[in-house]
């Protein structure tokens, strides 16, 4: 089972997450916290997998205490779970070594990926988190470009339309609409570029299309 701390200072919210997230068989919530204070004890009382904090809080705002839950557990990985999806909060998420970086807008089914791809030590922003941190991020050199172009040659036509807008940080809903088919076939597609590419998140993905410098999906036949 996966062990959830669950920190944010509105206990609506906190009950919705828990009922999100003990949804899935593998997911239990073992502490809740409001404030960011509490939230640093109860990961070193509790010793969670992943803490899920929200950035606003009392006390200690979430992105100071994923920092002390950061440096006294270790082993704890930390999600931010936020409705404040601007470039200084997601900048200073990456710096303080969040594992995640979740939208309140999201999905129920988004914030249990979330939660897994934490504890598998992967890292997972919310797809229009995604450009926020690619602008953070230097630009490849010359080697690195010729490197991810080669990489992405092997994509179809229609594989390539699908990463330059899943580069853009759109989700899976929007690419379908953009291209003007189904999500579920989208949603296919993701996964396939993914494998293919040999990425483990969308995040990966898109920072090695930005360094092939692929461009917008009208330059690529359908």
């Amino acid at each position: 089972m996966i062990r959830v701390l669950i920190a944010d200072d509105e206990p609506l919210v906190r009950a919705g997450i828990r009922t999100v997230l003990e949804s899935a068989a593998d997911i239990v919530v073992v502490a809740e916290a409001a404030d960011g204070r509490a939230a640093v004890e109860a990961a070193l009382a509790c010793r969670p997998d992943v803490a899920l904090v929200d950035i606003k809080m009392p006390v200690l705002d979430g992105l100071a205490a994923i920092g002390e839950i950061r440096r006294h557990v270790p082993t704890v990985q930390s999600v931010m779970l936020t409705s404040f999806g601007s470039q200084p909060n997601a900048q200073r998420a990456v710096q303080a070594e969040a594992a995640g970086f979740v939208l309140k807008s999201c999905a129920p089914d988004e914030l249990i990926r979330a939660v897994r791809a934490a504890h598998a030590g992967q890292a997972y922003l919310s797809p229009q988190i995604t450009r926020f941190v690619l602008d953070m991020i230097p630009h490849a050199d010359v080697a690195r470009e010729r490197a991810a172009a080669a990489r992405l040659a092997a994509l179809s036509p229609r594989e390539s339309q699908v990463m330059s807008l899943l580069a853009e940080g759109l989700p899976n809903a929007s690419i379908a609409r953009r291209l003007r088919t189904s999500e579920a076939s989208t949603k296919t597609y993701v996964s396939r570029i993914l494998a293919k590419l040999g990425c483990a998140s969308r995040v990966q993905a898109a920072l090695l299309a930005r360094d092939a410098g692929l461009r917008g999906p009208g330059n690529t036949p359908g």
